[in-house]
């Protein structure tokens, strides 16, 4: 479940339809169908409040909903959704939306902020930390003492949990995005604002999360927010030039590279000449995990908290048994975050990934939470 379509609903496209009498008890065939639409009628009121230009974008807009079952035909009798005369009902009103562990994740934050919005307190302020001043800010151990009282969990540790689960979820972050959610004096920020009302044209540019079918291909774990069918990523060579990589927005698994995950490129890199769409490995030469792992060896270990902005998290990731960096976006999360071309990527969240290839290791980022942790090695002298 996107986080985006989950705004939505909870956001007050529901609330509003309830209230504009859109969503009411219908009678059809001596039959009442309790708190459903009409798909005519619903596609009048988007055109009407310019949620949606036309007739064809709503059909669009709730075709989605549809999809991700958030919205079904009343009696489950229609997968498409057409400008008729026929019943659709929230899932929330039946009782049957499917909240997995993100719904569940998302939905807890969401009153946990309303909560705090609505509570005359002192947990929001503006703090200063390493000499940084930043607004709004929770610090941990304060956070954690108001979650105890309003009776979130019972005890200290299952709440640090929780804020550690409403971080991994991107619901809030560390003022940097250096550390993760521990009880004590770092501060943190909401990631989200939960009371701006979400345009719903906003659901028909989410992007599908997919693995790219080409082995040779770089995979870039930042997605592009373009439209336009060309793009291109930034490939970080060994010699730290920065280049522009012509790519192809993937239409299908056989495409030229291969990838629905890239970034664009800065206007003013345009101007560069273009190379391959597989670039060359940063590698000097490849190293096993034994060589890796070595006691006393040339190789250290560091930790990234990488929190994913609205398009990604900013590196590419290449190579198996163990993948590496190949390329990171200058101006991305993971490059906030430390990481460097030519790490080796040692563990995913807690999961020990040596020995798996570049595609196993971008599945377990991309159907993970927003937020990853990742460990990496890199030599000492780098």
């Amino acid at each position: 479940m996107e986080i985006k379509l989950l705004e939505v609903l909870s956001g007050g496209m529901l609330l509003r339809l309830h209230e504009a009498k859109v969503i009411k008890d219908r009678r059809h065939h001596l039959r009442t169908y309790p708190n459903c639409f009409v798909a005519k009628e619903i596609i009048d009121w988007l055109i009407e409040h310019k949620e949606a230009s036309d007739r064809d974008t709503s059909i669009k807009i709730m075709q989605k909903l549809l999809d991700q079952s958030i919205i079904h035909h009343v009696c489950d009798e229609h997968k498409e959704f057409k400008d008729m005369k026929l019943f659709y009902r929230f899932r929330k009103d039946d009782g049957t939306f499917p909240l997995d562990s993100e719904a569940k994740v998302f939905m807890r934050g969401q009153r946990i902020y309303e909560k705090l919005m609505n509570t005359e307190n002192t947990l929001l302020q503006t703090r200063e930390e390493e000499g940084v001043t930043y607004e709004r800010t929770l610090v941990a151990s304060e956070f954690i003492d108001w979650l105890l009282q309003e009776g979130e969990m019972p005890t200290r540790e299952e709440t640090e949990q929780l804020g550690r689960r409403l971080l991994e979820h991107g619901i809030i972050q560390h003022v940097s995005n250096k550390h993760h959610f521990v009880d004590g004096g770092l501060l943190y920020q909401f990631r989200m604002n939960f009371r701006r009302r979400r345009r719903l044209m906003e659901l028909l540019n989410e992007r599908c999360r997919s693995i790219p079918e080409n082995h040779d291909s770089p995979f870039c774990l930042r997605k592009q927010g373009s439209e336009g069918g060309n793009t291109s990523f930034l490939s970080v060579s060994p010699t730290k030039e920065i280049k522009v990589v012509s790519a192809v927005r993937r239409s299908s698994m056989s495409s030229s590279c291969g990838s629905s995950g890239y970034y664009s490129s800065s206007p003013t890199l345009s101007s560069s000449p273009p190379v391959l769409c597989n670039p060359k490995s940063v590698l000097k030469r490849q190293v096993s995990p034994e060589e890796l792992q070595t006691p006393g060896g040339p190789y250290i270990k560091k930790t990234f908290t990488i929190v994913g902005d609205a398009v990604g998290w900013g590196f590419v990731v290449r190579g198996s048994k163990p993948c590496h960096i190949q390329a990171v976006d200058p101006g991305g999360p993971a490059a906030a975050a430390g990481m460097k071309v030519c790490q080796f990527v040692v563990a995913v969240n807690g999961m020990n990934v040596l020995n798996l290839d570049y595609r196993t290791v971008s599945s377990l980022i991309l159907t993970g939470p927003r937020t990853v942790v990742m460990e990496v090695m890199e030599e000492a002298d780098y």
